[in-house]
């Protein structure tokens, strides 16, 4: 009986896993090393994009834990002192933290409103182009505004709308008008913003949408035209539909980013005359962290962030599910 105790019981292995797991487990791993054989070629393709996200992305995570420390540049990450949700609580009692969601929520609401549909919009009428010339020199045209700095685009906007000097506050009194002071006033910084952000990226925001589009099956159009569909039928129930998904997930990763504003873009258009209405958390970050040197506290604001844009993420994915889509993941 003795030595009855010491067998390994009917179905496990020696060291008392069951040979079920292990016999999965060796599976598993054979079958991902057939995997890594026969498509070594595309692997070694990707590894660049790969070697990218693990050293810029996933690597610096690991610097999220200074927002629960009081963290010194000299006694580094692991000698300096835990003070656990601190600047959390600081963040969240100050006075700014209001203006600065008001701010951030307002231009991205606005972006979202304004700047995410003219793509779509602007991919359909180029979609209806039947000169191919006329189309490329036309997608080359808005383009190319994409390939400007953000210090270019406000240099642009500083020469055309200037008070003093700018192109169209000189043609507004040649007419008889009074000069207007866009850069200066607050109740115009928002909109001077997300029209700055539309004439850069809108036309590159195509590229996708023209993308999903080369792809619909052409007889669905000829369906269509059969049952007596005009352009803006075929539009409405063929290429906005077949492109549906595209425009979902695409929403899902902007709400992700509704945070981020663009650090360059604001603080290049930043004044004092419009500072209650152009301070967001991209600017606060930068002015606390960098020039101050409170680098927990700014790290914890740029947590929020992030925590705020995953919960918008994962609620627009389960949305987007329940009403039959496909969502992100």
């Amino acid at each position: 009986m003795e030595h009855l105790k010491h067998q390994p019981a009917a179905g496990t292995a020696s060291g008392g896993k069951p040979l079920a797991k292990a016999g999965l487990k060796t599976g598993y791993v054979k079958k991902l090393l057939h995997d890594l054989r026969r498509d070594k070629l595309l692997y070694v393709l990707a590894l660049p994009g790969l070697l990218f996200f693990l050293l810029f992305k996933y690597v610096p995570m690991w610097g999220v834990l200074i927002s629960f420390q009081q963290y010194s540049p000299f006694a580094g990450m692991l000698n300096s002192p835990w003070v656990g949700l601190e600047h959390f609580e600081r963040f969240f009692s100050n006075p700014d933290f209001f203006l600065l969601f008001r701010n951030t929520m307002a231009i991205s609401l606005l972006n979202l409103i304004f700047f995410f549909p003219l793509p779509i919009v602007v991919s359909l009428l180029l979609n209806e182009l039947r000169g191919e010339m006329y189309k490329r020199f036309v997608q080359s045209i808005i383009y190319m505004p994409h390939f400007l700095s953000w210090v270019i685009i406000a240099g642009l906007t500083f020469l055309m709308f200037a008070k003093g000097e700018g192109l169209v506050n000189k043609v507004i009194e040649f007419f008889g008008g009074q000069r207007i002071d866009f850069l200066t006033n607050p109740d115009l910084f928002w909109i001077m913003v997300t029209a700055q952000s539309i004439w850069k990226e809108a036309g590159w925001g195509t590229i996708v949408f023209l993308a999903a589009m080369a792809g619909i099956d052409p007889q669905l159009y000829e369906a269509a035209k059969i049952d007596g569909a005009g352009r803006l039928r075929q539009i409405w129930h063929v290429t906005l539909p077949s492109i549906r998904s595209v425009i979902i997930v695409l929403l899902i990763l902007r709400l992700g980013h509704i945070m981020d504003i663009g650090f360059e873009q604001i603080f290049l258009m930043y004044n004092g005359a419009v500072s209650k209405v152009a301070e967001v958390f991209d600017t606060y970050v930068y002015r606390v962290g960098i020039q101050q040197g409170q680098f927990s506290y700014s790290t914890a604001v740029g947590l929020f962030k992030s925590a705020v844009g995953l919960v918008l993420v994962m609620l627009a994915n389960k949305l987007a599910k329940k009403f039959g889509e496909e969502g992100v993941y």
